[in-house]
Parts: C-alpha cells; structure tokens; sequence
C-alpha cells in the first residue's frame, strides 16, 4: 500500500473541515482501487473558532486524520511547509479545505504522477464569483512578474498540487523564512503536468484573502524571486544624475546668454519634488530587499507547533 497525503492549510474554517474529509472520502473506491492509503493533515494556522475542535473529533472517528496546531497566526505559506514536512507519503497533495480545489480531480491527478511526471498542478481558466478589481490587479501582477523573473509564474495557478516524494523533498531543501510557494514550485524545476479547471465558489465562509493582504503577498513574491526592481532603481538614479547634469549645463548658458539666473522657480519645485518623489521611491525598493534579508538572518522558526498529532 502507499500513502498519498493531503496537507490542508485551515485559518478559522470550522464549518468546512468535515465538508472537505467527506467530498475527499467520495474517492475511497478510487483510493482502494490505487491501494492508497490516505493521510489526510489539518494545519490549524493559529484559528480563533473551533477548527482545531472540529478536526480532533474527526481523529477520534478515523486514524488516518492528523492535526497540526500553530501556536498563533503564522500564514498560509508556513501551514502549507509545515504540512509539507509532516507528509510521510510516496504522493503528496496541498490544497484548501473550502472545496475550491475539487478533490474530484485527483484520479486524473494520479494518472499523470504514474505517466511519469514530477507534479501536477492546477489553475483556474476562469475568475467567476470574484470581485472584478482584484481579478484585474491579480493578472497584471502575473504579466509584472513573469516580465522582470526568470522563475515563470503561471497566470491563475492555485495551490492545489499533486507531487512526488522527490519533487517535497526539493522543496523542504529551501527552509526561507520569506517563503511564495507558487514561484518555489517552479523555481526547483522537474517536469510538472498542467491541469485547468473552472473557478469553484468557496462550499462555505468567506475568504481570508483582502486585497490588502494579496497586495503584500504579491510585494513577496517580487522580492523573493526578482532583482529587477533594484534594477530599475539604479537605473533610474543613474538617468536623474545624467538629467541633473545637462540642467546644469542649461542653467550656466542662460546664466550667460541672458543674465537671468532667477526665472524658473515653478519648474524648479516641480523638479525638486520629482527627483525627491523618484528618491524616497528607489529607498522603498532597496528598503523592501533589506527587510527581507533582516528576517532571514534572524533566523526565527517559520512556525511553532502547539499541538500535534
């Protein structure tokens, strides 16, 4: 028998614990026909409702069920790597326990797994049942980071993701503390199958994700896996010095030619306020790269466990 484990990040979603064990369980004659065994691991990420609750009584009735409690809110990124290192399986798959990623794709998931393939991943064709703004935001930072990345970020890709023993164990070699998962994926390679499907509306509750917090979320997934900004910055410093420069040149020759050193204060402040406005820009930048590094050489846990089983 081998085991495919299924890593279930879960922040204040007590009413959709046990909706997603039974639509998950609908597969057991799969399961039996594959001889699977499944491990299925609930990550509490630091719930203020009765999530925890909810998944120790659904332990009580099958032993195949697994709790990991966070100590507070550590974040979707670390629930999925603490999944990732509890997982004891030859297969393992992350996905949301709200039933947006439909567990009725996992037979054709396997099928790819035994074709040969290292993973296989899933995105939405479609945004349906969200807010127009955040849908138009979220692929324009897909086109902004496939532009300045060499790490290709697929347009609507979700978290839901069959993968081999080898392809965890890739990621598990890469413990940052800054983690973006969807650019993990492929940063570490192997040959991954593409699923798409229908966006599916969550079964209940509502999501976590303001546009706020996928905003920094997006600001992460720049720094962690492009330079182009920094880039951009220098650039910018280097086309200022040189515009500087001929103002300069400018400013001399009027002086010269027409001896009037003092017309032009307008133009003046609105130069200032530019260059001041580009400078205060390109230290946010370097700012943002150094706020990382400082949460990495810290080198705090990415999680703490409060209860495990």
């Amino acid at each position: 028998m081998r085991t495919l484990s299924v890593i279930v990040p879960c922040y204040n979603e007590e009413d959709n614990i046990r909706l997603f064990y039974n639509e998950l369980m609908k597969n057991a004659d799969f399961f039996e026909e594959k001889e699977l065994v499944p491990e299925i691991i609930y990550i509490d990420d630091g719930s203020k409702d009765s999530t925890a609750a909810e998944v120790r009584a659904l332990a009580g009735e099958d032993s195949h069920v697994h709790l990991i409690s966070f100590s507070r809110n550590f974040g979707k990124e670390a629930g999925l790597y603490a999944g990732l290192k509890k997982s004891t399986g030859e297969f393992i798959v992350t996905m949301d326990v709200d039933l947006q990623d439909p567990p009725s794709l996992l037979p054709e998931m396997l099928g790819y797994i035994e074709e040969g393939y290292d993973s296989v991943a899933t995105r939405r064709v479609s945004r349906k049942g969200e807010p127009p703004i955040r849908s138009f935001f979220a692929r324009k930072f897909y086109k902004l980071i496939n532009r300045m990345s060499k790490t290709e970020i697929v347009d609507g890709a979700r978290d839901y993701r069959l993968m081999t023993r080898q392809f965890v164990d890739a990621i598990l070699s890469m413990p940052e503390y800054n983690r973006f998962t969807k650019g993990i994926f492929s940063w570490v390679g192997f040959e991954t199958k593409w699923i798409e499907f229908e966006n599916v509306e969550r079964a209940k509750g509502e999501t976590k994700w303001s546009f706020w917090k996928l905003f920094l979320y997006a600001i992460d997934g720049i720094v962690a896996f492009t330079t182009a900004p920094l880039a951009i910055a220098s650039f910018m410093g280097v086309l200022f010095c040189v515009l500087a420069f001929v103002l300069i040149i400018v400013t001399i020759i009027r002086k010269l030619v027409f001896g009037d050193p003092t017309s032009g204060w307008p133009s003046l402040v609105c130069i200032i306020s530019l260059v001041s406005g580009v400078q205060l820009f390109c230290l946010g930048i370097i700012g943002q790269y150094m706020s990382k590094t400082y949460m990495e050489v810290k080198n705090r846990p990415i999680y703490l466990i409060k209860e495990e089983f």
